[in-house]
């Protein structure tokens, strides 16, 4: 007694195995995608650097656009290669980090308390000033990355904030709002 044959390319139903083969292609190429955003971000660099206006900064033959240009030529450039070689067989070589462990999870509480500092200090920093928003960013971050020193970290937070804003509102002429401490700075 013969059993028929069930191999995939002889089932009506090989479209499952071919979109399989296809997952597996895409699995092992999946530095392409890379490849693909880089070149859609080159070419948002050259449509954005190619369209603005630079008749009023324009002072020479060497605009204000040329930098832009070069960064996006040089995307595509990268694109292009990077593509050419993930084609050819290339492979990513895995991060080998020093003092990670590749195989323990991401830490997604550290990530959010990072990215909700980051968003607190771009609202607070209008209303309350440099000096408050950046003391509260260099707390926060030195909490969300395990700082547990209560006493000390709020007064190195606001020392690091007020000296970043005497350096750059002072110093080098770059002003930062200063919120209710404008007179006091």
């Amino acid at each position: 007694m013969t059993t028929p044959d069930t191999s995939p390319e002889t089932t009506p139903d090989a479209a499952p195995a071919e979109r399989g083969g296809r997952r597996a292609w895409l699995r092992e190429h999946s530095e392409l995608g890379v490849g693909v955003l880089l070149l859609a971000l080159g070419v948002l660099v050259l449509t954005d650097a190619l369209t603005m206006d630079v008749e009023i900064a324009r002072r020479g033959p060497i605009g204000p656009e040329t930098v832009p240009v070069a960064v996006g030529v040089g995307l595509l450039v990268v694109a292009v290669l990077l593509t050419v070689d993930v084609l050819r067989g290339g492979r990513g070589e895995a991060e080998g980090g020093e003092d990670i462990d590749l195989s323990e999870p991401a830490d997604w509480r550290t990530v959010l308390l990072l990215a909700g500092v980051f968003l607190a200090t771009a609202v607070l920093v209008e209303p309350l000033g440099f000096p408050v928003a950046g003391a509260l960013l260099f707390w926060g971050s030195a909490h969300a990355l395990g700082s547990r020193h209560p006493d000390r970290d709020p007064l190195i937070a606001a020392g690091l904030s007020v000296v970043t804003y005497v350096v750059f509102n002072n110093l080098l002429g770059v002003p930062l709002p200063g919120g209710p401490l404008m007179g006091v700075l």
